[in-house]
């Protein structure tokens, strides 16, 4: 790939902004600081975003198998995400296997127009069978051999787990030994068993807030475990899921909340009827509900997750970090989530309004038309 030279922009780099150009091919090569060109006519260059937790968009849903998480990965590209978890549903261990073996050929190759597929987010089955949320009913107790059947047909980067199921906090234990990340959600946990999962080396919580036991001053429960003791955790800013106070509650208290989407087949996609696994789902107003009105995932994509962190009162350079930075630690991946020479040239160009103008994965221009 050759070196893109002219690259100009307000650049957020880790040790702040950078008025200049950046110089890349599949990684950055350098930025240089230019002060010549007038300031308002520059867009702003961002570390491209990073979502570890990617259920669908246009139209396809991850366990669809076939061609769904390569649809996902070039429609998700187009609103700025460079690099995502494809994440499954609890479901039977025939889908799940089915869905892993469609989605290791995006992980080894990524396809042209694309966001890169790290691997998987494995969100159930081992979860608490009365916090499903939207799962559907096939929830089950972990082991370890059936994670590491399953992450011999992918790699299985991230795995959601209900600490207070038997035998859970061993197998958080064995699958961080393993070096996957774990991370508690879908739980009726207490407060207590929070502390525990993370004792026995849990790092996050999976969509903070919702479909976890809530605070109440004498019963903390899981929301106050994470409030109290995470480093990092999830959370949906589509404003829908979690209310702005909340979400500013999360970030005095938990230092790497990072955003991620929940996205649904439904993302990019008109009002009417998709598929989440095996459940219907359905979209309307902007939000996607199962039957009986229970939140199914979202319709957000990255670029609004910004831009929605900033209408609440971030400033852009906080809330890059926690579309793109933090959830970059979180997964150990130095070269992605920041710009830097010798990071991937994973990026977003922004005008004064924070609306996409370009975005390039890996270097190479993602086509946003029909975005």
């Amino acid at each position: 790939m050759s070196l893109h030279q002219g690259l100009r922009g307000k650049i957020l780099t880790p040790e702040g902004w950078v008025q200049g150009r950046i110089e890349f091919s599949e990684k950055i090569a350098a930025i240089h600081a230019d002060k010549n060109a007038a300031e308002a006519e520059l867009p702003y260059i961002l570390p491209g975003f990073v979502d570890l937790h990617v259920h669908g968009a246009g139209g396809k849903d991850t366990m669809e198998a076939g061609d769904a998480v390569s649809v996902i990965a070039r429609q998700h590209a187009k609103h700025g995400t460079t690099s995502l978890l494809a994440t499954t549903m609890t479901a039977p261990q025939a889908d799940i296997e089915a869905a892993l073996h469609a989605i290791r050929p995006l992980v080894d190759a990524r396809p042209a127009n694309s966001a890169r597929v790290l691997g998987v987010h494995l969100e159930g089955p081992y979860i608490n069978p009365g916090k499903l949320g939207a799962q559907p009913d096939f929830a089950g107790i972990g082991s370890l051999q059936q994670v590491q059947h399953l992450h011999a047909i992918a790699p299985i980067r991230l795995v959601t787990v209900a600490p207070e199921m038997e035998g859970h906090l061993q197998l958080v234990r064995e699958l961080t030994a393993l070096g996957m990340q774990v991370q508690i959600g879908h739980t009726l946990g207490s407060y207590e068993d929070g502390v525990a999962a993370l004792e026995s080396g849990a790092k996050g919580f999976t969509h903070l807030y919702n479909a976890m036991s809530r605070l109440d001053h004498r019963a903390p429960g899981m929301v106050g475990a994470a409030l109290a003791h995470a480093e990092f955790s999830e959370i949906i800013p589509d404003l829908l899921h979690v209310h702005p106070g909340a979400i500013k509650a999360a970030l005095r208290a938990i230092p790497h909340l990072y955003c991620v989407t929940d996205s649904t087949a439904a993302s990019g996609m008109p009002d009417g009827q998709y598929m989440l696994g095996r459940q219907v789902v359905h979209k309307c107003l902007g939000g996607v509900r199962l039957e009986d009105g229970t939140l199914a995932g979202s319709t957000l994509t990255m670029d609004q997750a910004l831009r929605n962190l900033v209408s609440i009162g971030l400033t852009l350079e906080d809330a890059s970090r926690r579309v793109s930075t933090y959830a970059a630690d979180y997964l150990g991946l130095s070269e992605r989530g920041r710009l830097r020479a010798g990071a991937f040239a994973d990026l977003v160009v922004l005008d004064a309004s924070l609306n996409l103008i370009a975005v390039y994965v890996e270097g190479e221009k993602i086509d946003l038309s029909d975005a």
